[in-house]
């Protein structure tokens, strides 16, 4: 399966927002897809089921919202973005197995740390410890996908505590360089394409109805 990637570096998020959507918009059925590989600055972004209440004090952070799933979330210089362009059409495959799947690609990915990562039942995205380290927000448009994951690297968390990060008021957050020494972005991210390229390849031998999605080790 061939994929185009677009190593953007560090980048404002409204526009790299506009630029996916008008891409997955104007995208045929030949289009190659994409994997944007990016950081932004700091930025709040509310989900399509954000409330008001779980944004508390955000000061000179600006407030963002948009089109995928989920609740509120932050992101900043330090953690990896990973926008996953995709035809879940041409995978066979639906968006909750595609949810799944990116989630197992961070956990086999921290498991090259030897970091033993997990997810939890009804909240989306991938744990260490009860801690949360990994994030997922999806929009899906005629069956093309667009948002994807980010994975705290090495970063600020202090803006985390001026929101419910999730939607959760008590949920803690953690971050790569919480549990390894010496981790650099440019390693990680090269890690990151590496297991997700791999891996692209068994997901479309999934049905599209199945909710859960386990990459073999």
């Amino acid at each position: 399966m061939e994929i185009k990637i677009r190593q953007l570096g560090r980048c404002p998020f409204p526009p790299i927002w506009h630029q996916m959507r008008q891409f997955t918009e104007a995208r045929t059925e030949d289009a190659l897809d994409e994997l944007w590989v990016l950081e932004h600055f700091p930025v709040f972004t509310q989900g399509q089921a954000g409330k008001s209440e779980h944004v508390l004090n955000v000061g000179d952070i600006p407030v963002v919202q948009t089109d995928r799933g989920g609740q509120i979330t932050y992101h900043g210089p330090g953690q990896l973005v990973l926008y996953t362009l995709i035809d879940l059409h041409r995978l066979k495959t639906g968006v909750k197995a595609f949810v799944s799947f990116l989630e197992q690609s961070m956990i086999q990915l921290l498991s090259k740390y030897q970091i033993s990562a997990h997810t939890k039942p009804g909240a989306p995205g991938v744990y260490i410890d009860g801690k949360k380290i990994g994030f997922l927000g999806l929009k899906v448009h005629k069956g093309r996908v667009y948002h994807g994951l980010a994975l705290n690297i090495n970063m600020d968390l202090e803006p985390f505590s001026r929101i419910h990060p999730c939607g959760y008021e008590h949920l803690q957050i953690t971050q790569l360089a919480d549990w390894v020494s010496g981790v650099e972005m440019n390693e990680v991210k090269e890690a990151l394409l590496q297991q997700f390229l791999k891996d692209v390849e068994t997901i479309s031998s999934f049905p599209a109805a199945a909710g859960h999605f386990v990459i073999p080790a």
